[in-house]
């Protein structure tokens, strides 16, 4: 008897830290549930999958990164496709689907996934799908759930369309090309939060769970959504309790639930006796690009300032190969906090065995499409360095992690409040008790005390932990074989289930790397250490390659960092090219307090006294303010937006009419569309249009990239 042969289509995703890989394995695993067959492959393995020969359906996942850029290994991808010699009917031949992840806390929402449908278009291609943008900035799942629930049925339908055009073709022996009439009969509409579609149960959902097998609570407790005394109608007081990470109150607590199927699992983990400590020190130095030692440490904010600010400089004079432009950025490799990683591994019962190797391979009989042993950990290293430095035991627990967990967790109770939290009905507790909350892993295990997940799971669905990323503040011109960056020591505040509070993983601890030498100045060389670090050229963000074009720097905080290499950067230029002609610079710094904040204070004022910077904008948000709620004034303002303003004709004037460049850097939540909002007002004032007439403005300043920003969240 022949086999059955399953349809086909192609999934290809490009993701940077795992999210989008994530959901491309996701729709790999379930397309058997459907009578499908996924074919899986990485954007940047083009040596997998053929597009200008595919004729099979294919769903692309992918994510953005930095200002709008591919993920690493989507960029040969993203470069392939825009090509301008690729003729307009090179993939008429394609039938796709997409769907983009971003943050719209950044500028361009999305910008990758937008980029290559755009160029799959001009190149023929067409959609079968509507293409789905999903936001974390508010929730990813809001867009993903809805958009994977009505997936399926349209690529059965491209599936079914596209076999019988075949066979019409065969007999007809006729037009090679696909006519417009084989895509699939469905409505093409951008899928977003605002269409708020109501998601049924589908196959990707197991049954709906019966909430039997939670205890019931007590029949004299009510639950309501804060905690309140209430009197019964004997007189007795009941106590009212409040939803919470670890409970839920009505109509939660009393629903079924469509919980998502079980991630298959697809790593054995075995650990070995051995003492591998000077091994884990080799494959740091290895894993890193470079190691250098920070030769100054200086504390630039002063007394009670709300934030920490420091400068360190490293010291590259080993590394002759290492240079930079300014404007470009590198990462800092640095570990998870000892005391977070020891508590780790006293939850999972394995503080004895902490300098035992890891042994990780494949499950002989994993589900699992395209399972691979994480390329982020290294062979033959201990599981105290794998929890160190290999794995982001901070990072938020996804919702399939969570669902996993709860086949470890031996209370009833406890088990029904994870399979809440996972579940589609519990979308907003997982958001305001998980997500809103950055819960990590530790917290979350210290909850839910009967939950005891193998180290396996961990290392399953802990994503790699990811340098940080830094402006350097420096030119090498001004500093040669120095490297200078800028930094506020993150606080995250306290809250239920971290009562301490913490912070952040990089500023806390390079922060108590140099405290000693900050405290002790005289003993500061022999105090700093090495850290390690590798370049991320920024090729766009850089000041203007024709000097003579005036430009705009919007830097206020910690963002004025990547202005200060451009201004070195120009002064030197200046001393040696003094006939030379230079185009106009502003720079609109703010900060909270002219005496504890100002950074950089004397160094931009030699700048504006030697002609290097020639006009300086600054602004102080707590100073000589009555009344916080008093707004800014002409004489008063308090944010760089403001201020802005006060110069819209001038700024207006170098973007629009002498073919000038501005730049922002700082952040991107509040000051970065704050200042985005600014420009479009002062655009529509000075051109006299409409908001969209100043918008497709501003959006040909970022096409032409003359708009360009360096910002975080």
């Amino acid at each position: 008897m022949p086999l059955e042969v399953k349809p086909r289509f192609v999934v290809l995703y490009g993701s940077q830290k795992g999210q989008a890989q994530s959901i491309a394995e996701g729709i790999a695993e379930e397309a058997e549930e459907h009578g499908l067959v996924a074919d899986l492959c990485c954007l940047n393995q083009d040596d997998k999958y053929n597009l200008e020969k595919e004729c099979a359906p294919v769903v692309f996942v992918v994510s953005t990164t930095g200002d709008g850029e591919p993920p690493d290994n989507a960029l040969q991808f993203v470069k392939r496709i825009k090509k301008r010699t690729l003729s307009p009917d090179h993939y008429e031949h394609l039938l796709y689907a997409l769907l983009a992840l971003g943050d719209t806390n950044y500028a361009n929402f999305c910008n990758c996934g937008k980029t290559i449908e755009r160029r799959l278009r001009e190149l023929g291609a067409r959609q079968f799908y509507p293409t789905g943008y999903a936001d974390d900035g508010v929730g990813l799942e809001l867009v993903i759930d809805p958009w994977l629930k009505g997936l399926w049925n349209s690529i059965k339908d491209a599936l079914t369309k596209m076999a019988s055009d075949r066979n019409v073709q065969l007999k007809e022996d006729s037009a090679k090309e696909i006519p417009e009439s084989s895509l699939p009969d469905v409505q093409l509409n951008l899928l977003s939060i605002a269409d708020k579609q109501i998601c049924e149960p589908d196959s990707k959902y197991s049954p709906s769970l019966a909430i039997s097998d939670v205890r019931p609570p007590p029949a004299s407790t009510v639950y309501t959504s804060a905690p309140n005394t209430q009197a019964c109608s004997e007189g007795i007081p009941q106590v009212s309790l409040a939803a919470s990470l670890t409970s839920s109150v009505p109509p939660l607590s009393e629903s079924s639930l469509n919980v998502p199927a079980l991630p298959p699992a697809y790593l054995d983990v075995t650990l070995q006796e051995a003492d591998t400590a000077e091994q884990a020190a080799e494959r740091l130095s290895k894993e890193a690009r470079y190691e250098v030692p920070i030769s100054k440490a200086v504390q630039l904010s002063k007394g009670d300032s709300v934030k920490t600010a420091l400068l360190l400089e490293l010291d590259i004079s080993a590394f002759p190969s290492m240079t930079y432009h300014p404007g470009d950025s590198f990462d800092v490799f640095c570990p998870n906090v000892a005391e977070e990683v020891d508590h780790l591994l006293h939850r999972l019962g394995l503080q004895d065995q902490k300098n035992h190797r890891v042994q990780i391979s494949l499950k002989d009989n994993t589900k699992k499409k395209g399972a691979q042993v994480p390329p982020h950990i290294p062979e033959n290293v201990s599981l105290l360095f794998l929890l160190t430095w290999c794995l982001e035991i901070r990072s938020v627990p996804k919702k399939a992690f969570l669902r996993a967990l709860v086949e470890h967790t031996s209370d009833s109770a406890q088990r029904r409040r994870l399979q809440e939290l996972c579940s589609k009905q519990g979308a907003a507790d997982y958001n305001l008790y998980v997500r809103d909350a950055s819960l990590g892993v530790s917290e979350l295990l210290a909850a839910f005390p009967s939950c005891s997940p193998p180290l396996s799971l961990l290392i399953e669905f802990l994503p790699k932990l990811q340098p940080r990323p830094y402006s350097a503040a420096c030119s090498l011109l001004r500093h040669p074989e120095k490297l200078r960056f800028v930094f506020n020591v993150v606080e995250f505040p306290a809250c239920s289930w971290r009562p301490a509070g913490r912070r952040g993983l990089c500023t806390g601890w390079l922060f108590d790397l140099v405290s000693p030498g900050l405290v002790f100045p005289e003993k500061a060389e022999l105090a700093l250490p090495k850290i390690h670090v590798s370049l991320r050229p920024n090729c766009s963000f850089r000041p203007p390659s024709d000097p003579s074009l005036p430009f705009v720097m919007i830097g206020p905080g910690t963002g004025v960092a990547p202005f200060i290499g451009f201004l070195q950067q120009r002064e030197e230029e200046r001393k040696e090219n003094p006939e030379a002609k230079f185009g106009e610079t502003w720079l609109f710094f703010g900060c909270r307090y002219r005496d504890k904040d100002y950074l950089f204070r004397e160094e931009l004022e030699n700048f504006v006294s030697s002609g290097t910077l020639n006009h300086l904008k600054v602004c102080f948000s707590r100073e000589d303010r009555k009344d916080e709620e008093e707004p800014p004034s002409a004489a008063q303002p308090r944010y760089v937006q403001h201020n802005l303003l006060l110069c819209c004709r001038q700024v207006t004037d170098i973007l629009l009419r002498r073919n000038g460049y501005i730049y922002v850097c700082g952040d991107a939540k509040n000051m970065a569309k704050d200042v985005n909002e600014t420009l479009m007002e002062m655009i529509k004032t000075e051109l006299q249009v409409d908001q969209l007439e100043a918008m497709k403005t501003l959006a040909g300043l970022r096409e032409q990239k003359r708009y360009l920003q360096d910002i975080w969240a």
